[in-house]
């Protein structure tokens, strides 16, 4: 497996990381421990040394399972995790990111994932409430204190990184980033190059329609999020084809698979971007990390990028109440 580094902070990562969210939520019923754990351990086994979590996902049972079944590989791997909500409630969706509740946080994920120092800690929605600075404070204090290693924010607006940044350099941003999503290019992408700091894309892969195993007949049980989503109705399913077909008909003249392709091409944009494809699935994980063999050359990117700018995406990435909660 081939390693990269996230942007000038030397954390280096496998090129291709693992998210670890749907084995446990989001995506229908969480799925056998002990099959996660196996999975958890053939990416290992395949290279892989970058893995995803937060205590949202379950919430906490995720982490206690990356915890588990990365607890014999410590000195191996990179495990990432993410604090910003009230989970004491029953609406978990309220962002909490204050600075004594940050370190509460931090102690509740140190023990679930039974490791001494979490390797990358990123703040999970930006907390409109409290200062962007007030959080890097806190931060800054888990680093000195020796409980956090490197630190990122998931789906910040740039304003907000350069202000975070500011206080304690960043590692890493993480966002929502793929073929079907390009927003980030506009602003992200050359505010993190210019900083130094890495980006982790998350559903690179669409939440699994450009694996082109998703159509409009496709449907998806309540505890599927993608049950509520807009891009996910089945009109916007047929509409958003023809994206599913370029992608099928590179995959054909390089003898890749679909997800292969999308991954190759989110790989090829920056040197210090690594991608967290989740599966719960052996065979998808080993198509997933073939990505890395699958080379686009820079006529090949060009002509597909022009492609891209031709197809227009329907539907939005979340409802709309979550689509106002986001950073911009």
């Amino acid at each position: 497996m081939q390693k990269r580094k996230l942007g000038k902070s030397g954390l280096e990562v496998s090129a291709i990381g693992l998210g670890c969210m749907g084995m446990s939520s989001g995506f229908g019923p969480a799925s056998d421990t002990k099959e996660m754990i196996s999975l958890i351990h053939a990416a290992i086994d395949r290279g892989v040394t970058f893995f995803d979590t937060a205590e949202l996902y379950g919430p906490y049972t995720n982490e206690e399972l990356v915890g588990e079944a990365l607890q014999p590989f410590r000195n191996q791997v990179v495990i990432a995790t993410k604090f910003g909500f009230d989970l004491q409630g029953k609406r978990r969706t309220i962002l909490d990111s204050r600075p004594e509740h940050i370190k509460e946080a931090a102690e509740g994920s140190l023990k679930r994932l039974k490791v001494e120092a979490i390797d990358l800690y990123y703040q999970h929605r930006v907390d409109p409430d409290v200062p962007i600075e007030e959080v890097a404070g806190a931060v800054k204090d888990l680093i000195q204190e020796g409980k956090v290693k490197y630190w990122g924010l998931s789906e910040a607006g740039v304003k907000t990184i350069r202000r975070a940044h500011a206080v304690q350099p960043l590692t890493a941003v993480q966002s929502e980033y793929s073929m079907m999503w390009r927003s980030p290019e506009e602003k992200l992408l050359p505010t993190l190059e210019e900083l130094g700091i890495g980006f982790v894309p998350f559903a690179p892969l669409g939440k699994g329609f450009l694996t082109g195993k998703i159509d409009k007949n496709t449907t998806f049980v309540n505890s599927d999020f993608r049950s509520i989503v807009p891009r996910f109705q089945a009109e916007n399913l047929e509409a958003n084809q023809d994206l599913v077909e370029l992608i099928k008909k590179i995959a054909a003249g390089k003898n890749a698979a679909p997800a292969q392709i999308a991954l190759a091409w989110v790989l090829a944009k920056k040197p210090w971007i690594v991608p967290i494809p989740g599966t719960r699935k052996l065979e998808r994980l080993e198509e997933n990390l073939g990505a890395v063999d699958v080379e686009l050359t820079p006529e090949e990117l060009s002509d597909l990028n022009d492609a891209l700018s031709q197809i227009e995406i329907s539907g939005h990435r979340y409802p709309e109440e979550h689509e106002n909660k986001i950073d911009k």
